[in-house]
């Protein structure tokens, strides 16, 4: 044991206590991040559920409890879905690849949940504070089409195989759109750390903001996680009218459920990364007692539960567009859109000092 912890000590660097102590910390951190996210996952549906039947005039899901506690009703229902999920049969067609088959549902999931560990909650609260941290985040998230295509090559069937290559065509367009989009957050803080561009909206109040200068990025980059996630209005791999329910026609039990879990990690994700980049992250909106007392953890929360609502509030409101649409929105306006926002953006960076010195562009460039 003592000859493995001097290899150890002489190939990374450090005393064995200090690497189990640093193990220790990931490990809790990782628990500390994933399991709110699973019930944050497990809750979304059930406010789905409710805020579209409010929307709706109707009433939702009020039955299932916890221990019959009446003011409970209905919120049992999403752990009620998911041992419903857990005793259902996966059922493998006959003539799908078996391995590839049960493989995609894990290429979907893992990039949307491996993406959070350079997330950062608050200043002290991250699990890994690496420098090229946006740069990780475009790698991970980009990696999730691939277990899209898999799945619908994989099952062998045309209906999945058409869905695969229209979300696959849509989730690849739309991800230069939102990488353009961010982009311009990175010619703005001149840093690929999540943390640091985070930092570089502070100064007092909401004005500070990427959100005011970039407020058309914002839209493109929003709208884009919408698409790229398959939500409403964006939906039409799930297009029941036309090819029963996409990519994952052929799925069940929990092998389904996984892929309704990486669609709602990753509207999470894209909601969380959307107040990091351009409202402030866990900054307040004014700095100003009592806003500073709030922690801000709880701020950022906020800022991802209403931008949630936005993703629900568009799948109650909007009729799903056709593909023609959707593809003329991401290669003809969001794109050309983004790439004259990133020349103005150089255009402005090259002023003069004095320039930027002026109200209100020394709000911005520091």
């Amino acid at each position: 044991m003592e000859y493995v912890q001097q290899l150890f000590e002489q190939f990374f660097g450090i005393e064995w206590g200090g690497a189990l102590l640093i193990l220790t910390r990931n490990l809790a951190l990782i628990l500390l991040i994933v399991l709110p996210l699973l019930l944050g996952v497990a809750y979304l549906t059930l406010a789905e559920r409710k805020i579209i039947a409010y929307m709706q005039i109707r009433v939702g899901p009020n039955r299932v409890t916890f221990f019959g506690i009446p003011w409970l009703a209905g919120w049992g229902q999403p752990i009620a879905d998911a041992v419903k999920a857990i005793m259902k049969e996966i059922i493998i067609p006959s003539g799908a690849n078996k391995f590839l088959f049960v493989l995609a549902p894990v290429l979907t999931i893992a990039p949307a949940l491996a993406a959070w560990a350079v997330v950062p909650f608050s200043p002290e609260i991250v699990l890994a504070d690496i420098n090229a941290g946006l740069l990780y985040i475009l790698a991970m998230t980009s990696m999730g089409v691939y277990g899209i295509i898999i799945a619908g090559w994989a099952s062998n069937s045309k209906y999945a195989f058409l869905g695969t290559m229209r979300t696959a065509a849509q989730v690849v367009s739309y991800e230069l759109a939102m990488g353009f989009a961010l982009v311009c957050v990175l010619m703005m803080s001149e840093s690929l750390n999540l943390s640091d561009i985070v930092k570089g909206q502070q100064g007092g109040s909401f004005l500070n903001w990427y959100l005011i200068p970039l407020f058309p990025m914002f839209l493109v980059y929003f709208i884009s996680g919408v698409a790229e996630t398959n939500r409403a209005p964006f939906d039409v791999a799930e297009g029941e009218s036309e090819i029963v329910a996409g990519f994952h026609v052929e799925y069940s039990g929990m092998a389904f459920t996984v892929f309704f879990l990486a669609e709602y990690s990753n509207m999470i994700l894209v909601a969380s990364l959307a107040s990091i980049m351009f409202l402030g992250g866990w900054l307040p909106p004014i700095d100003i007692i009592p806003f500073t007392l709030i922690p801000g953890f709880i701020w950022l929360l906020l800022k991802i539960a209403f931008l949630l609502f936005c993703f629900l509030w568009f799948r109650a409101t909007f009729p799903r567009y056709r593909y023609d649409q959707i593809m003329r929105l991401g290669w003809k306006v969001f794109i050309p859109i983004t790439l004259a926002w990133i020349i103005l953006l150089g255009g402005i960076m090259q002023l003069p000092p004095s320039f930027l010195n002026l109200w209100p562009l020394n709000l911005w460039f520091h």
